[in-house]
């Protein structure tokens, strides 16, 4: 399904405060406290040149967030980066004086830190970077996480040190858990996405994810025309499209936003022309974008600056999977997640509908930028799905950026 973007907003400037959230000046501030985390890295930007040829675009351009920060996903950058600020604040609230990210290993804020409880609902991979963060701080951590997260994902939660819940239903359902036993306890939430009343930590955790978008103008030899970005609640791709249309203005790409079919709460309430809620039916593959209600804030943003919304099945996204670990001719090799490759399962789904083609003004001449989300977080179920190991995928650059 397709859908152009007809909300009376649509190309309205951004809200001030989403404006100072996901722009420049923010973005900036994002990389500098990057710098103080110990394994932090720029993520790679690949080249997918034969995919290019089939699907008759110019050039696809894919950001790898498998690396990231050593927790495979793209979430790393948000959750993690919330705590800290956070704890900054506190500490600079409890110092009576302002705190520096430089001083962030520093006994005053490890102890001001050892007193903060920090709470989320998670699929997984923000549930990761939540607990990293607070980790890294000395704070302790509450995640929530419902029965459809698997053992191998709480896991990966577990090792930081993380107290875990269980919640029966949906990620919705342990959203709405998370935030009443924070309250009954006086925990602070870090959720990745927002609700009436709840809209600052949301947007500090978007505001982690521009790094990512930072990093990919530097290394792109020039802006891209088209953008495809997965949307779960929606956070991602407002970070992604918000940055752009500030960094690049008049310039700005065209930006595609894609929902699983099985749980499109973008799409559904871009068609309705206000946030709605989508009933939960049969569990998509592709997980960490298993969600059923957007956060308001990232379709506030959405609703000014995304051009389209759709919808990809599952088998586009196991599809991607495959193509990815198996490229043809030089393209690399990339261990795409279940839900890391959804973007591009967009930009494949599009190219091969001639009026979606001609909507989006797809053509010979189009850069179209992805990102890879997330790599094997799960990796038993990427063996299932791509029938080999993540650690066999691979790992030759071919045609890097």
């Amino acid at each position: 399904m397709f859908l152009p973007n007809q909300h009376p907003d649509y190309r309205r400037p951004l809200d001030p405060i989403d404006a100072d959230t996901l722009g420049i000046e923010a973005a900036e501030e994002v990389e500098r406290y990057l710098t103080y985390r110990a394994n932090h890295a720029p993520t790679p930007l690949h080249i997918l040149p034969a995919l290019a040829a089939e699907l008759s675009v110019d050039a696809i351009y894919i950001k790898d967030e498998g690396f990231r920060l050593g927790l495979g996903s793209f979430k790393a950058l948000g959750g993690s980066y919330a705590v800290i600020r956070l704890v900054l604040e506190e500490a600079s609230r409890q110092l009576g004086r302002p705190i520096d990210v430089a001083e962030l290993h520093t006994p005053e804020v490890h102890a001001v830190a050892a007193g903060m409880t920090v709470a989320c609902a998670t699929d997984g991979n923000h549930g990761r970077s939540v607990a990293q963060g607070a980790q890294l701080v000395g704070a302790r951590a509450a995640i929530f996480v419902h029965s459809g997260v698997s053992d191998v994902r709480v896991a990966a939660i577990a090792r930081f040190g993380a107290r875990m819940i269980w919640v029966e239903g949906t990620y919705d359902d342990s959203v709405a858990e998370a935030a009443r036993v924070a309250a009954e306890k006086g925990w602070i939430v870090i959720s990745d996405t927002s609700w009436p009343g709840y809209e600052r930590i949301p947007g500090l955790v978007m505001q982690g994810y521009t790094a990512m978008v930072r990093e990919a103008l530097r290394q792109l030899s020039e802006a891209p025309t088209h953008v495809f970005v997965q949307a779960g609640v929606g956070g991602v791709a407002a970070a992604v499209a918000g940055h752009l249309a500030l960094a690049l203005g008049d310039q700005r790409p065209t930006f595609v936003v894609v929902d699983p079919a099985r749980a499109a709460c973008l799409f559904e309430t871009a068609q309705a022309g206000h946030p709605v809620k989508v009933e939960h039916g049969e569990p998509t593959v592709m997980a960490m974008l298993e969600c059923y209600e957007p956060s308001l804030v990232a379709w506030r943003i959405l609703s000014r600056v995304a051009d389209a919304f759709m919808t990809v099945d599952e088998e586009d996204a196991v599809a991607v999977m495959n193509r990815l670990a198996r490229p043809a001719g030089n393209d690399p090799a990339i261990v795409a997640g279940e839900s890391g490759g959804a973007g591009l399962a967009g930009l494949m789904r599009a190219t091969t509908d001639p009026e979606v083609r001609m909507a989006l003004n797809l053509n010979e001449a189009s850069r179209v930028f992805v990102i890879n989300t997330e790599g094997a977080t799960d990796p038993q179920r990427y063996s299932e799905l791509v029938g080999m190991q993540p650690e066999l995928v691979a790992t030759t650059r071919g045609a890097d950026a």
